[in-house]
């Protein structure tokens, strides 16, 4: 199998099931337990702390443990809005994740007042519009890092200092698909608020973080015990949390991802060479895109159809919810970027890993060359 949908879920790091498996087995007290082996879980918790802090440029008193991206999503949405009951606006853009576009259309639906950023034909914010938008019952700005799709890059330290200067709104990121592929500093920010899922970077499914910067007060939605400092209820999942610790230390070196930008680059320069029909999506300004994800789209084509026949060769890829087979919806990030349809129905989003190799890249290259070349006689 080749494996190119790392924006989507990866395999674990080395070491990462391995720190995991005796929180399976012998290890198996409870971390608020006073005895020795509730102890020996607390430490092992706070050392995954102290890691994935460091990944983020945090205090490890601002990690606090959730289930994944879309719990801390929707935390620091509804946490936000809750600390700030007479704040009825909320801005964010039309590219978000599902975690945080759908509960802001939901919000919407409620009563909240949400403003809609754009974003130009190569996936790029206008921040004069974002200046625009802020007002003094802004209660939360919630823009990502990177855009899962296409890797666009979003400024999110200057978005936060324009919040800051014109509000008293709360800054959050999704930095889901960011984490471990590019430096992230958020004690050098006016970020509030940071959202990280460990499978994104290695670690196990089903455990992720929020970061709540130092000062500020957002609104449990799990109320029980006094887990996470009384703000997440809940016993620990010991055996993820280590398991994220351990892929957090794994990913903080970031030169490996020099390799995995260069073999992005031949596989995207190859495709754009030697298939006339495919076009990139975003940008190709290597400052402002992730250096693992190449969006492309392969004009009057079905991405469907692509994705079946390189899974058939064995290559692991993401149509990036471009195209629906039944009801041709092209993605909301493609139709935000007025990509035209007969290009966005055919767009596939390769996403290389640190595990992805040389050989796969041709492979990949050689195999996608011939699936083209075939549907493009069975379109005729």
């Amino acid at each position: 199998m080749i494996y190119l949908d790392n924006n989507a879920t990866t395999q674990l790091a080395p070491g990462v099931r391995e720190a995991m498996l005796s929180f399976l087995g012998a290890s198996y007290g409870n971390p608020s337990s006073a005895h020795a082996a509730g102890r020996d879980a607390r430490r092992s918790i706070d050392k995954a702390r102290e890691s994935v802090a460091g990944l983020l440029g945090a205090a490890a008193t601002e990690i606090v443990f959730t289930s994944g991206g879309t719990e801390s999503d929707n935390w620091a949405i509804r946490g936000a809005l809750a600390a700030s009951l007479d704040k009825k606006h909320i801005v964010t853009t039309r590219v978000e994740h599902e975690a945080v576009r759908k509960l802001c259309e939901m919000l919407e639906h409620k009563g909240f007042e949400v403003s809609w950023l754009d974003v130009d034909q190569h996936g790029a914010l206008d921040l004069d519009q974002l200046r625009a938008s802020v007002r003094r019952d802004t209660a939360v700005v919630s823009i990502m890092l990177a855009n899962n799709e296409t890797g666009v890059l979003f400024p999110v330290a200057e978005i936060a200092e324009i919040v800051k200067a014109q509000s008293s709104a709360l800054v959050h990121v999704d930095g889901v698909n960011a984490a471990g592929k590019v430096p992230i500093d958020l004690s050098k920010t006016a970020i509030d608020l940071f959202s990280i899922s460990a499978h994104k970077f290695h670690g196990p499914k089903g455990v992720g973080v929020l970061y709540i910067r130092e000062g500020v007060s957002l609104e449990s939605l799990s109320i029980g015990g006094g887990q996470e400092s009384g703000r997440r209820a809940g016993t620990e999942a010991v055996h993820q949390i280590v398991g994220m610790g351990a892929a957090a230390e794994f990913v903080r070196d970031l030169s490996e991802m020099q390799n995995v930008r260069r073999l992005r680059d031949k596989l995207e320069n190859e495709i754009l060479q030697k298939i006339s029909v495919a076009s990139l999506n975003g940008t190709s300004d290597e400052s402002l895109r992730l250096p693992n994800t190449s969006n492309i789209s392969f004009e009057n084509l079905n991405g469907e159809a692509i994705m079946s026949r390189l899974d058939d060769a064995g290559i692991c890829v993401s149509t990036g919810s471009a195209c629906n087979a039944q009801d041709h919806v092209v993605s909301q990030v493609l139709a935000a970027m007025d990509v035209p349809y007969s290009k966005a129905m055919g767009s596939i989003r390769f996403s290389l890993g640190r595990f992805s190799t040389e050989e796969e890249i041709v492979k990949v290259c050689a195999e996608l060359q011939k699936i083209i070349e075939e549907l493009r006689r069975i379109a005729v």
